[in-house]
């Protein structure tokens, strides 16, 4: 297999995909694309169905055939990539079998109570913007800011009724994608909820043993 592999990387918000996919980069000098990258560097690349820029602009979202003309141009330019935040949809997972073929395609398992504290409990301080976590990076005086003093806030797409959709949307369009590759035997399930290092120790583990084949 090439030495820069092909990843996908799947898994609900707050399973640490980010973190992760910079692990992946550094370990296999490969690209991290993300839809949302993706969108902003190529905002002006002109489709069938307009640019990008359009609809970022109008505050719309970006219908799915734009979003695949962007990532196929950036899989298309990179000699090795882990892809996080696509496919969010099946007809998504189906375009991707077309334009490219994978290595790897990995998912993130979390408990759903366990995002939910992972994810309600980021504090962030208005008069410096350093970010906390209640539980993982807390402040040295609890909701008061270590910089400046200020009192820490909580950002409301943080709190549980909206961080509670964000997964039920998840579950809806994306969920049957994690089942799409499941069912073909595609996917390598991951234990997410351990700590950052022990997840990238068992998933990194996962990833050498496909590359070495």
């Amino acid at each position: 297999m090439d030495e820069h592999p092909r990843i996908l990387l799947l898994g609900p918000p707050g399973a640490g995909k980010g973190t992760q996919s910079e692990h992946l980069v550094d370990a296999y000098d490969i690209e991290h694309v993300t839809t949302g990258d993706a969108l902003r560097a190529n905002k002006d690349m002109e489709t069938e169905y307009g640019t990008p820029r359009e609809f970022m602009d109008a505050g719309e979202l970006v219908p799915d055939p734009v979003v695949n003309e962007i990532v196929a141009e950036a899989v298309s330019n990179a000699e090795g990539f882990v892809l996080d935040g696509y496919p969010r949809n099946l007809s998504q997972a189906e375009y991707l079998d077309d334009i490219t073929d994978l290595d790897c395609v990995l998912f993130l398992a979390v408990d759903r109570d366990e995002l939910l504290r992972r994810l309600t409990g980021r504090r962030v301080c208005p008069g410096c913007n350093k970010t906390y976590h209640v539980e993982f990076n807390p402040p040295e005086t609890e909701g008061v800011c270590d910089d400046c003093g200020s009192e820490l806030t909580q950002r409301d797409d943080d709190t549980e009724a909206v961080v509670s959709e964000r997964l039920d949307v998840y579950e809806e369009n994306t969920e049957p994608v994690v089942e799409f590759y499941r069912d073909r035997g595609d996917l390598i399930e991951v234990d997410g909820e351990g700590s950052p290092e022990d997840v990238w120790e068992n998933l990194h583990r996962q990833v050498e043993t496909v590359v070495s084949e």
